[in-house]
């Protein structure tokens, strides 16, 4: 069982960029399929950015593609996004979400509690 602690969240002004960390504690997140979602208020959370367990696969919304990059450090087991020219509709709490199936089928799904992302007009 993995446990998932997001970090790097707090208030940018419109523009600038922020890097989000998901630190990995218990497994290795390269076990796990791995991605980005967000919560702002009032709304549902919505999928921002994915990454495959092999890192050769990266997906986006369409609201964040050109402007947020998913990636992994293996060697410090997190998976990160990077998020510029961050615009003011991008505030919301970001959420660090994990997969694994084992040979089962079985799948088993982790989150994160979430940090916070304000972005100022």
């Amino acid at each position: 069982q993995v446990q998932l602690v997001e970090s790097g969240g707090g208030l940018v002004q419109a523009g600038g960029s922020l890097r989000l960390v998901c630190g990995g504690s218990g497994e290795p997140l390269n076990s796990y399929d791995m991605s980005w979602y967000r919560q702002a208020p009032g709304k549902e959370r919505e999928f921002v950015a994915a990454i495959g367990w092999s890192a050769n696969s990266a997906s986006y919304a369409n609201s964040v593609k050109g402007r947020f990059t998913v990636s992994r450090n293996i060697a410090k087991n997190t998976v990160d996004l990077q998020m510029d020219n961050l615009k003011p509709e991008d505030t919301a709490i970001y959420y660090c979400h994990a997969v694994y199936e084992d040979s089962w089928g079985t799948e088993y799904t982790y989150w994160g509690r979430g940090t916070q992302v304000t972005v100022s007009s």
